[in-house]
């Protein structure tokens, strides 16, 4: 839900148990998902547009899966 926080929105932070935790009722959640957009990429060609779509996550390496 990362990508549906908003400025001012309260996060729970528990390190001991490695979670956090948006404080938003279920019903705002899923209306916020319901109007989200995902962004378009700027780069649609060349080497970066390429290691956009093929990159692994960051930790594993963040080298490219083909």
């Amino acid at each position: 839900p990362i990508s549906i926080v908003k400025d001012g929105d309260e996060i729970l932070i528990d390190i001991p148990n490695r979670k956090l935790e948006l404080k938003l009722s279920d019903k705002e959640i899923k209306e916020r998902f319901r109007r989200w957009k995902p962004i378009k990429p700027k780069i649609k060609k060349g080497w970066l547009a390429r290691y956009s779509k093929l990159v692994t996550s960051a930790s594993t390496g963040a080298v490219l899966e083909v």
